[in-house]
Order: C-alpha cells, then sequence, then structure tokens
C-alpha cells in the first residue's frame, strides 16, 4: 500500500530536513539539515526510523496534513497543543494531523515512521533556504510519500524531554578567531547584556537586538570559512548566530562560537526572547 499524507496547510514554513550535507564546505555547499538536532534525532528514534531519514520541520506551528493510510509518527520540539508530543501514535487513513502554534519553542518535528521519501540532491533530502539546494519549502497541496520500514519500534511510549525554554536563555560562548578586532569593552558586553532575538531571524542565523559592540579595529577582512554556532558581528554591531543554513564564507568578523551543546536550544528562540552569553575559555 502507498504510504503517503496531503498538506491542506504548512504554516509560515514548513520544510523537509533530515541530517544535512556535512564535509562539502570546501565545495561552497552547506551542511543545512534539521535546526535543533536533538528534536530531530529523537523523533527519528521514537519511531524506530534510520537516524539520517527526512522529517518535516515546522516553523511555529499551523502544519495540516491528512493521511492516505494509517501512519505512525512522532512530533518533538516545540510544544503544539493538540496533538502527542515525544511520543510515537497513529494517524488514520483520513484524520487530520494539525499542529497549533507552540506553546514554548519556534520549531517543530513531525517524523512518520519509514520517512519522507523525497527526491536526495548531493546526498540530503534537506532544504537549504540560502543556497536553494533540496526539495522547495512544503507547499499547500503537496502529497508526500513515505520510504520503507528501517527497524523495529523502539518501545518506547514516551520521552521525557523538557519543553524549550520561553524565557531568558543562557547560553556559552568561545572566543573567536576575530576576538581582537574587539575591545575588552566590547567582549564584556557581549557576555553582559541581554540581547533580544530580532523577528528578522530564519533558518540561515538569530539576529540579535541590543547594544553595538565596541571594535578595536575598522576595517573588513577577506572572506574567510564560516560554522555553524559562528557569532558574526557586521557594521552594525549587533551579533547573528549563524544556525544551519548558514554561508559558508563570510567577510565579517567572528567574535565567538557558541559551544555546541546550545545551539540546539538557540534554534528553538523565537523573535522577541531574550538570550545571554557566558563567556567560557575553552
Amino acid at each position: 500500500m502507498n504510504r503517503s499524507f496531503e498538506v491542506l496547510q504548512t504554516g509560515p514554513l514548513t520544510t523537509v530536513q533530515d541530517s544535512g550535507r556535512p564535509g562539502q564546505a570546501a565545495l561552497g555547499i552547506g551542511r543545512s539539515g534539521a535546526c535543533d538536532r536533538t528534536s530531530y534525532q529523537l523523533a527519528n528514534r521514537l519511531v524506530g526510523n534510520h537516524p539520517d531519514a527526512a522529517v518535516l520541520e515546522v516553523t511555529f506551528g499551523g502544519l495540516q496534513l491528512v493521511a492516505s493510510a494509517d501512519l505512525v509518527y512522532a512530533i518533538t520540539g516545540a510544544t503544539c497543543s493538540g496533538v502527542p508530543l515525544n511520543a510515537p501514535a497513529v494517524l488514520r487513513a483520513g484524520e487530520v494531523l494539525q499542529l497549533g502554534t507552540p506553546r514554548t519553542g519556534l520549531r517543530t518535528y513531525v517524523a512518520f515512521r519509514g520517512g519522507l521519501d523525497v527526491d536526495p540532491v548531493l546526498g540530503s533530502r534537506s532544504t537549504d533556504l540560502l543556497s536553494g539546494l533540496g526539495p522547495a519549502p512544503v507547499a499547500t497541496g503537496d502529497v508526500l510519500a513515505l520510504g520503507k520500514d528501517h527497524g523495529p519500534m523502539p518501545g518506547v511510549d514516551l520521552a521525557p524531554v523538557a519543553d524549550p525554554t520561553g524565557g531568558l536563555l543562557t547560553v556559552d560562548v568561545l572566543p573567536g578567531p576575530r576576538r581582537d578586532w574587539f575591545t575588552d569593552n566590547g567582549w564584556r558586553s557581549l557576555t553582559s547584556q541581554s540581547y533580544t532575538v530580532s523577528s528578522n531571524s530564519n533558518r540561515i542565523g538569530v539576529r540579535l537586538e541590543g547594544e553595538p559592540l565596541e571594535r578595536a579595529r575598522d576595517g573588513e577582512l577577506t572572506s574567510e570559512g564560516m560554522n555553524l554556532g559562528a557569532l558574526q558581528i557586521p557594521p552594525s554591531g549587533l551579533p547573528v548566530l549563524f544556525l544551519a543554513d548558514h554561508p559558508v564564507t563570510g567577510g565579517y568578523p567572528v567574535i565567538g562560537y557558541v559551544a555546541g551543546a546550545d545551539l540546539d536550544a538557540c534554534a528553538q528562540l523565537r523573535p522577541g526572547q531574550s538570550l545571554r552569553f557566558r563567556a567560557q575559555t575553552r
């Protein structure tokens, strides 16, 4: 039997994501993939999928879809009301799955047993919004088929996972390769003030509003490589924290890097939410 579902509404943004395209930056190809990797991986584990299986990444809820057959699924990440969270469930043929506005967090992951069977591009089924690689963002009327089951169900009824924080988030930051382009006052300002997440944020990066950082030198760099978690400082003096679809090169100085363990929480930051950086040395 063909297992698929039809998309009735997408919400603000729904994309197909997997573990991305790692190791191709030298070719000018970014990694992309799920922004909140922990939630993505959990969703696949809950339905017994391959670790790299493709899922839906839903930004700020609003997704509606109808099943063509009985489908096993799991929802993780941002907490939407009216649906089972962090637990496997069954969507019966003809039933509609509807995600409301998340109570906390920004990105919700919907994994179906078998994974989404869309054509890979350069080894990944991820939608990269910056480069345009991968499938187009999910649109109303799309019919998405599922692949074959990978292995047995894990036998887990519920994963005890905390909801994304809805208040102030504090994350660790390490000095970056261009820390010396900023004064000591600039570094202290970065690690002492509370920033506000801008509405201009997206899968490329979290843009922050606050007090501009004081620079120790003028001018700009020759373009150099950029990594996930980089805190790049454009001429405005306000940090941009790079997420999954970040560019592979850039000419603005990187003052620091957010610790890898904190990046998934940063992917759940909503516009208007507060963020602080806690200085680390190693």
